[in-house]
């Protein structure tokens, strides 16, 4: 099932996007309901807390008090990590337990406040950011929720800033502005991204990227194949393979067809056509089994073998090649890219290349792009590149 991981600062009014995903079918998951759970009285969280900080963390009623508890970890590490040691396994466990229950087809929307500060991105298909100016925040806090400006000033200090969040992000959802907008920004995220993401997912079916589109230089592609490495190393953990940005996104001022180009590096296409190949298919990057080899340099040599999977995600395509490491296609794509970096001529000359087919034949401008003989001129200027330089991949 797609698994969503939503996030915003205190006040950027996360929880109204929370409660709209859940009138457009979506099952939410609460982490800070479960987080109250988990040490509700009478539980073994809520024990191990009490013997961990002493009954000074209890009302007197014998339920926890979170100011009195929050005071007595706020600026000491090792007393969070103490709690966090207690709360989080909880946390996980019930969350896990609620997304297993969830039907097969849903879009499970995990709320969770501290997403990005405890690392946990990776872990989901797509995270969405809501994001809000910090004076609205600042605004709601004191207005909403009858907190001084400084206590409000204080919490908003104490989580991610909004560009360590921004970094996390899939999708910002903006909001400053009416409700009615946030909505409809919501209603628009649900049905033409989220819905068709479960959809794909659940079938194994990648989105095929327009190869005759070229747009940019976009300056966050590397941040965009950052989320996607990291979310391809977390599925393949606990291996740790080499994963590069490779292609026209990955060569800066470079335009190109929206769409990134991930190399997964492996040891052999036995392993790639193992297990390997569904536990990608379940993190969003479904096997492509008729796209299997590179084009080789020069033409007219053998076929460079490899596997290809692509995206479930509408509004992220990617292409994921498999390379043997040390296989002539491997070692081209990064030579090419380094190359390609290092010499703004033959920048020039490929993007002039790529809008020439484009302009020519936009159905057929991949396949006229692997086969133009500049490719074969550009392989020979490369290999020079790299003996004087000593490049190595």
């Amino acid at each position: 099932m797609l698994m969503v991981g939503l996030t915003g600062g205190i006040g950027s009014g996360k929880s109204a996007v929370s409660a709209r995903l859940a009138a457009l079918g979506a099952v939410v998951i609460d982490a800070d309901r479960i987080a109250r759970e988990v040490v509700a009285p009478g539980s073994e969280g809520l024990a191990e807390i009490v013997a961990a900080f002493s009954t000074r963390v209890l009302d007197a009623d014998g339920a926890l008090d979170r100011a009195a508890l929050g005071a007595v970890v706020f600026g000491d590490e090792s007393a969070r990590r103490r709690l966090e040691a207690i709360t989080h396994p909880r946390v996980r466990a019930r969350t896990a337990e609620l997304a297993a229950a969830a039907p097969a087809d849903a879009v499970v929307v995990n709320d969770v406040p501290l997403l990005v500060e405890v690392g946990l991105a990776p872990t989901y298909h797509l995270v969405v950011v809501v994001q809000t100016a910090v004076t609205t925040r600042l605004a709601r806090l004191t207005r909403d929720r009858g907190m001084d400006r400084a206590e409000a000033e204080r919490r908003i200090a104490a989580q991610a800033d909004d560009a360590r969040r921004q970094a996390a992000a899939d999708v910002l959802l903006p909001n400053d502005g009416t409700l009615a907008e946030l909505h409809a920004a919501v209603d628009e995220l649900w049905h033409h991204r989220l819905v068709p993401y479960e959809r794909n997912l659940r079938e194994q079916r990648a989105v095929r990227p327009d190869p005759a589109a070229l747009t940019g230089p976009d300056p966050t592609w590397p941040q965009q194949y950052a989320r996607l490495a990291a979310r391809i190393r977390h599925a393949v953990a606990p291996a740790d393979p080499r994963v590069d940005h490779i292609g026209s996104t990955a060569v800066a001022g470079l335009a190109a067809a929206d769409v990134i180009d991930v190399q997964l590096t492996v040891t052999s296409l036995a392993e790639a056509d193992g297990p390997l190949a569904e536990r990608l298919a379940a993190a969003g990057f479904p096997r492509l089994p008729d796209e299997c080899w590179d084009t080789p340099r020069p033409s007219g040599s053998d076929r460079w073998a490899k596997r290809l999977h692509g995206s479930a995600d509408p509004g992220r395509p990617v292409n994921l090649h498999l390379r043997v490491a040390g296989s002539p296609g491997w070692r081209y794509a990064l030579l090419m890219r380094d190359h390609l970096r290092a010499d703004p001529d033959e920048r020039a000359a490929y993007l002039q290349l790529k809008r020439e087919l484009v302009d020519v034949a936009p159905d057929t401008a991949t396949g006229g792009t692997l086969t133009d003989p500049w490719f074969d001129e550009e392989h020979l200027r490369a290999e020079e590149w790299a003996a004087q330089t000593g490049w190595r991949p």
